[in-house]
């Protein structure tokens, strides 16, 4: 996976992203992951990217021709034109679909724009996706970018040291992850449920599906509706509504 980040400040990114599991995932080729500066694409004299807007309005809005050109000489390198990811919060909401559908790609460019936006006729022009982490409004689509990065990353082979961990993690199956222990056994007189002592692997591996099962139901119902549950599941599942059915009113 290759990522190429248009963006006016290349050093956030880099920084940001070359720590940790990601910045190890790249260091060992597993990704890649470069920061391009729109600014370097603009013919005026002192660097600017942006303009006032048309129409009058607070702020300044960035040009089309630096952002378009930046994505041409991205194109004429890799000799292809990959997607555009535009971080904006008039886009569709991010999640672990979009996030294992963008992990099948080879290139992925992030548009990052600044101040009151993009010129819309960049955006016509070789904008794919409008994607958006939530309903709020940040000062730059840096951290977005990152944040999908990351997402993503965590889907390419190689990037975990256990691969299956990205499987079992919240919102597989549309199920929120089951609670997780480590030693020791006891702590502050709380105990590790005996289940995930016992060696058991099919025991422990009911548990952890109920337990997330529980945990979607009272933090997340929304996602139920499209949870992977076999016949014993949807019948635990059934029994759990059920009960809370039945709870007296608080």
């Amino acid at each position: 996976m290759n990522y190429h980040v248009l963006t006016l400040f290349p050093e956030m990114v880099l920084e940001g992203l070359n720590t940790s599991i990601i910045g190890r995932a790249a260091a060992a080729g597993k990704i890649s992951i470069e920061a391009v500066n729109i600014r370097d694409y603009t013919k005026e004299k002192h660097g600017h990217v942006d303009d006032a807007p048309y129409g009058g309005g607070a702020g300044m809005v960035m040009q089309a021709a630096p952002v378009c050109d930046a994505y041409e000489a991205l194109c004429d390198r890799l000799g292809k034109r990959p997607r555009v990811l535009y971080m904006t919060p008039q886009g569709q909401v991010f999640n672990q679909k979009i996030a294992e559908e963008l992990a099948k790609e080879e290139d992925l460019v992030f548009l990052c724009g600044h101040y009151e936006g993009i010129d819309e006729r960049a955006l016509e022009l070789i904008v794919t996706d409008y994607l958006s982490v939530g309903d709020y409004v940040l000062t730059g689509g840096e951290l977005p970018a990152m944040v999908m990065i990351d997402c993503i990353s965590r889907l390419v082979p190689g990037v975990l040291n256990n691969d299956a961990s990205a499987e079992e993690e919240s919102f597989h199956d549309n199920l929120l992850e089951y609670p997780q222990y480590t030693r020791p056994e006891e702590y502050r007189g709380m105990k590790v449920p005996e289940v995930l002592l016992s060696g058991h692997h099919k025991k422990i591996y009911e548990w952890r599906r109920q337990q997330s099962i529980i945990r979607t139901l009272e933090r997340r119902p929304d996602l139920l509706a499209e949870a992977n549950l076999d016949k014993k599941e949807k019948k635990f599942l059934e029994e759990l509504m059920r009960e809370r059915a039945e709870e007296p009113a608080p």
